[in-house]
């Protein structure tokens, strides 16, 4: 039996190693909410990662050219939130603006939730909040990475399994596909 892939369809051109991050990107696009002496923003976030399931550790890499860097750096907190398709159009243009210039939960139509655990602010239309402290801050000078450890979540209950958005670059999105159950081939203890 031959498993050889005929050459057509194994072949591959190189890509620029700047780019790869249209196949990598981690998880979904979220809304970042902050707060520091009375002043709130929101920015949008493709560059986050699970590093530790407890304490549930979350790592983020904010530019510090963005106007939330200071604001989280200085409060030591945030929100994550996780947007819907529902909301991508927002997405996109809180990406496209800066806090430094407008009230984006005014200028978007968002309603502010009040967090149990930090100051910064819930968005309420998103599927899932996630309240932050700053856990480590040891390559924040160097690489602008925070890791912040999820002190509380909010989840709505429907749907299970919501649809998110995850950015491929250049404009482009990628909505979460259909769903595969495979729990069946895990072995016990395993996630």
């Amino acid at each position: 039996m031959n498993t050889r892939i005929p050459e057509s369809k194994n072949s591959k051109r190189d890509f620029p190693v700047s780019e790869v991050r249209r196949y990598l990107e981690p998880g979904p696009i979220v809304l970042v909410s902050s707060q520091w002496q009375g002043e709130a923003n929101i920015m949008t976030m493709g560059w986050q990662t699970v590093l530790e399931f407890s304490p549930s550790l979350v790592g983020c890499l904010i530019s510090a050219a963005n106007h939330s860097f200071e604001l989280i750096r200085n409060s030591g907190e945030c929100v994550i939130n996780l947007p819907t398709t529902a909301l991508a159009d927002t997405v996109v243009r809180i990406g496209n603006t800066s806090g430094a210039d407008i009230d984006k939960f005014r200028e978007f139509n968002l309603s502010v939730g009040k967090a149990k655990h930090v100051k910064a602010p819930l968005i309420k239309e998103c599927h899932a909040n996630f309240e932050c402290r700053l856990y480590d801050d040891a390559l924040v000078d160097r690489y602008n990475f925070f890791i912040f450890e999820v002190v509380k979540a909010h989840v709505a209950p429907t749907p299970e399994h919501p649809e998110t958005l995850h950015y491929k670059g250049d404009g482009i999105f990628m909505i979460s596909g259909q769903i595969i159950n495979k729990k069946a081939l895990f072995r016990p203890g395993m996630r």
